[in-house]
């Protein structure tokens, strides 16, 4: 019995020694499964982010090119109503999933940015199928187009973590027409 107590301490020293050595295992197992799911959480919001904002963008340059056949725009591909109409059916087809997702992954910054995005998208739709001709007024919803999305990425970006990014303004070339094509 002696010799029992003698090794008591050692032993208790190796029960705790284990017990600790499985405590930290589990807490560190938690931790990595934890960062794991934040990470795959993160992943799928990034594409619910970038679905919503490309079904936005189609319909916004279906617009762009029956404005340019309307004479509102510069499109280099102009677009009669006729023919845009199927396009622009499926654009809101694709648009309305893209939008239950983001509803249910999005932060209510991101989804408030992106329904401001997307009414100044389908005012541009009304635009074009009224066939309206009306230079100002559709630059106008351009501007305020481009303030919507340029919104609705900084959002995406803040909640996401990432650095700003770009304004997507695109300086061009004023280009003058050669004097033969004038």
């Amino acid at each position: 019995m002696d010799v029992v107590l003698q090794q008591l301490p050692a032993l208790l020293g190796v029960v705790i020694g284990a017990l600790g050595s499985y405590l930290a295992l589990v807490r560190s197992d938690q931790a990595r499964f934890r960062r794991e799911e934040a990470a795959r959480w993160e992943e799928r919001r990034l594409a619910v982010y970038s679905d919503y904002a490309r079904s936005v963008k189609k319909t916004v340059t279906v617009t762009y090119r029956v404005a340019a056949a309307l004479g509102c725009g510069t499109h280099p591909d102009p677009l009669t109503l006729d023919e845009a109409k199927p396009l622009l059916a499926e654009a809101n087809e694709g648009r309305d999933p893209a939008g239950e997702a983001l509803l249910m992954l999005g932060s209510v910054d991101v989804v408030e940015k992106a329904r401001s995005w997307v009414v100044t998208a389908m005012e541009m739709e009304r635009f074009v199928r009224e066939g309206r001709q009306d230079t100002e007024a559709w630059q106008a919803l351009l501007d305020r187009q481009r303030a919507g999305r340029e919104g609705y990425y900084t959002a995406v970006r803040e909640d996401l973590g990432l650095p700003p990014g770009h304004s997507a303004r695109w300086r061009l070339p004023v280009t003058v027409p050669a004097p033969d094509q004038r």
